[in-house]
């Protein structure tokens, strides 16, 4: 877990595991200034790692691309990165140095991107944790919503698909369809079926056993909760029962 990394190696120690803007901005946070490089001494970096640090990176300079970093979003933000009690006082450092810095996102995004290329449902992971921040003040503000895409457009993340997550915050109970990246021209079975691939592809069991952060699980559960929410606003509203035996061949 990413936690254990921390209380191992401190913050010198992981910023030469990160390697590259992520490297170097933890680096600093130990007094120890870094190269900023391509790769790192040591190999790939553990992707937990990557995950957790690139979360809390991209989370300090969403709070500074509209100026205020309310107690809500403080709050969303110690939930979603856990760590242990003895370390919170270096995250809350990494996430300040990161606020303040003159490096760009891009550079963040951009490493982050490049570390989970293979596997995309991460990438939409981070994302997802961004907008559980941006939103925990009960609004999106102009200038969180520009970042987010932007970030989305580093990582590859199609328009379709970032309207899909964003329809999981932004609170649009009138489109459970966007929330399920669903069609309102398919049928009953066939929403059933994506309904059921959806949450095979999505549940937090999955994160688990994959041995992802708890940061991760926690975006997971909540992502779930999301398309549950969504899936019982569409079956209300077609008169479905709750039922979700196999459909006849």
């Amino acid at each position: 877990m990413a936690s254990s990394f921390w209380g191992a190696l401190g913050g010198g120690g992981l910023g030469l595991v990160l390697g590259g803007p992520l490297g170097a901005l933890v680096g600093a946070v130990a007094g120890h200034v870094l190269v900023d490089r391509e790769g790192a001494p040591f190999g790939p970096a553990p992707r937990e790692l990557v995950f957790t640090t690139g979360l809390v990176a991209l989370a300090a300079k969403m709070a500074r691309s509209d100026g205020v970093v309310t107690c809500d979003e403080v709050t969303a933000f110690r939930r979603i990165i856990e760590v242990p009690p003895e370390q919170q006082q270096r995250i809350e450092q990494l996430f300040d140095l990161a606020k303040q810095t003159s490096a760009g996102f891009e550079a963040y995004a951009a490493q982050i991107a490049g570390a989970f290329k293979d596997e995309p449902a991460l990438l939409e992971d981070v994302l997802d944790g961004l907008f559980l921040i941006a939103a925990a003040d009960g609004a999106i503000h102009e200038a969180e919503h520009a970042y987010l895409r932007s970030v989305a457009g580093i990582f590859g993340i199609a328009d379709r698909d970032f309207s899909r997550i964003e329809a999981r915050h932004a609170r649009r109970p009138d489109d459970p369809y966007l929330v399920l990246g669903a069609s309102r021209e398919m049928d009953d079975a066939e929403l059933r079926r994506h309904y059921r691939r959806l949450v095979a592809e999505t549940h937090p069991d999955r994160e688990i056993a994959r041995g992802l952060p708890e940061e991760a699980i926690a975006i997971a559960t909540r992502r779930l909760s999301a398309i549950n929410a969504a899936w019982d606003a569409i079956r209300k509203e077609r008169g479905m029962s709750r039922s979700l035996t196999p459909e006849p061949a």
